[in-house]
């Protein structure tokens, strides 16, 4: 199994999994992503795991011009798309409660990884935003995309983070572009990914030594 695809589904198995066991007091709290609340992030996540179903089903386009670095490019960030995609994480909401958030995450997903299972492995599919890309290039932006804001639901519910091993792996290769990290810095997978994402500040040292080797990393935003 490609490792984006087995990362996607084991990172939206443990999502689910956690949201099951959430009640509504759960849902009503304020994220490290506002104005979004849990419910609101839970909704956002859900529309952007279901999103390859749709894709796959569309004529595909005639060759890839977009990697999933690339995706993450600075016009995914502007103003306008960011209050699209807040906008529409809040709409999401209003449509599902709990307990019924696992539930559609779980068909959202699984939808998914079937659609995905289904398809050429060297599928080429088009974004909502217009970019044609290789499938498991996309399905690695969707792997960020759980295990991310995983992180922040993780935060704001007051938990441990809960990101699998596999997809620490495919988001921390995506964000360094396969590069280790100064090795003085020792930081394991979680850690790098809390760092280069903004979940966790920066100390000094941290920055002197990264700025000594060189270090840089795919950033997210304007």
């Amino acid at each position: 199994m490609d490792p984006a695809r087995a990362a996607f589904s084991a990172e939206c198995a443990q999502l689910t999994e956690v949201l099951a066991g959430l009640v509504d007091a759960d849902l009503d709290g304020p994220t490290d992503c506002p104005p979004w609340t849990v419910r609101e992030l839970i909704a956002h996540v859900r529309t952007g795991v279901g999103r390859l179903t749709d894709m796959l089903a569309a004529p595909a386009p005639p060759r890839a011009e977009v990697d999933a670095a690339g995706y993450f490019g600075r016009a995914k960030f502007t103003e306008q798309v960011d209050a699209d995609r807040i906008d529409g994480g809040r709409r999401d909401a209003l449509q599902v409660g709990q307990p019924a958030l696992a539930t559609e995450l779980e068909r959202a997903w699984r939808a998914t990884d079937a659609a995905v299972a289904a398809a050429p492995p060297d599928r080429v599919v088009r974004t909502r935003h217009g970019d044609a890309m290789r499938l498991t290039e996309f399905l690695r932006t969707r792997v960020v995309e759980v295990g991310v804001h995983g992180l922040d639901l993780a935060a704001a519910l007051g938990r441990p983070p809960w990101l699998t091993a596999p997809a620490a792996e495919v988001i921390a290769d995506l964000l360094t572009g396969g590069r280790a990290a100064p090795s003085g810095l020792g930081w394991d997978r979680l850690t790098l990914i809390r760092k280069t994402t903004g979940r966790a500040a920066l100390t000094a040292p941290e920055r002197a030594a990264i700025d000594a080797a060189g270090f840089r990393w795919l950033a997210f935003g304007r």
